[in-house]
């Protein structure tokens, strides 16, 4: 299984940005990587050195459409917290220097 495999996007809410101030970042990942396949994935595709990885399991919401009942998709969510002497990871595309150019 590869690193992009487990790693399947990173979630973007605002408690998980104000987390990426302490080198905290979530990605949502496979419902059955353990904590070591998500440190070496993470490490492997971002080129970062991770401290630690807490994962939860998210258990799907119960949702009605008209008469129709059934429930969204269970989920698992991993934080991980970098090193300090470790680099950000890159979430959003850097446009500042898109914008200098067209000037």
């Amino acid at each position: 299984m590869s690193a992009h495999d487990i790693i399947l996007r990173p979630v973007i809410t605002e408690k998980s940005t104000n987390l990426m101030d302490d080198k905290k970042y979530t990605f949502n990942v496979l419902l059955t990587a353990t904590k070591t396949q998500v440190r070496d994935a993470v490490e492997e595709i971002f080129d970062v050195k991770v401290k630690k990885v807490n994962i939860m399991n998210v258990r799907g919401k119960d949702k009605r459409v008209g008469r129709y009942s059934g429930k969204t998709a269970r989920t698992r969510k991993a934080i991980v917290t970098l090193t300090e002497d470790s680099n950000d990871i890159k979430i959003f595309k850097d446009d500042s220097n898109n914008k200098e150019e067209n000037k």
